[in-house]
């Protein structure tokens, strides 16, 4: 039923007949997320306020996490680390529009942002030789081809938001160095130094650091709110408890 409603919609947009989709058209997800089935295969989910699952499309291997167009039903479903892929899918159709492909010596961590009129999409990368975090830069409206590479202000940049009203990137540094020859070893728990950076046009404007002793706490995900304001998660990678 699902399926024979997707493609009933895909012909109306086809002949022009409908107004252009929105994400309210698409169950008016309020989370997207990637799941694993219990057959084996990946699926990239919408999930309602209500916390039940409003789609559900395939993905070709494991994801992680997918960013929401926002202002189509539009999402880009990313491999988690180390994958090199990401998948743009339309969530009105399930058509897959378009895939990502990391350019040589880097991998996506699993997250992204668009821009906040949906022209460009961020991307969260390792420059694995160098052992640096970058920002890839797409075009969103020229078949998601990639433009540009920014620094992300750190080491192993995970989650990545933009602030509300404004076009400033939020990037969680986690400070782990890694390098898909190791797996997912962290190569540097020692010495990691984690970090938030703010990042506009291309240009880390602020950074913000942990007390020294907690240098082993990788900033993983991130929270914005509509003033602003961030809140993170992290993941203590030392032994026992972290001393504050």
């Amino acid at each position: 039923m699902q399926a024979g409603r997707r493609r009933f919609i895909a012909g109306l947009l086809a002949t022009g007949l409908v107004p252009k989709p929105t994400w309210a058209d698409a169950g008016s997800p309020f989370f997207l997320s990637a799941a694993a089935l219990p057959n084996g295969t990946y699926v990239l989910c919408g999930i309602g306020a209500d916390l039940n699952i409003t789609f559900e499309l395939p993905l070709p291997a494991r994801g992680h996490a997918a960013a929401a167009h926002p202002l189509k039903p539009e999402a880009v479903a990313f491999a988690r680390r180390p994958g090199t892929f990401a998948i743009v899918i339309d969530c009105m159709t399930g058509v897959q529009k378009a895939v990502l492909n990391a350019p040589a010596g880097r991998h996506f961590y699993g997250h992204g942002a668009f821009s906040a009129d949906g022209s460009l999409l961020y991307t969260t990368e390792n420059d694995y030789e160098a052992g640096r975090g970058c920002i890839g830069v797409w075009d969103a409206t020229g078949g998601y081809t990639r433009i540009g590479e920014w620094s992300s202000g750190g080491v192993g940049p995970h989650d990545i938001k933009r602030l509300p009203n404004s076009d400033v990137l939020v990037v969680a540094n986690g400070g782990i160095d890694t390098h898909p020859d190791s797996g997912r070893t962290k190569l540097n728990i020692p010495t990691m130094k984690t970090n938030l950076s703010y990042v506009k046009d291309g240009s880390v404007v602020e950074v913000v650091e942990l007390l020294p002793e907690m240098h082993k706490n990788s900033i993983r995900h991130l929270a914005v709110a509509q003033d602003g304001g961030v809140a993170f998660g992290m993941q203590w990678q030392g032994d026992g408890v972290p001393s504050s």
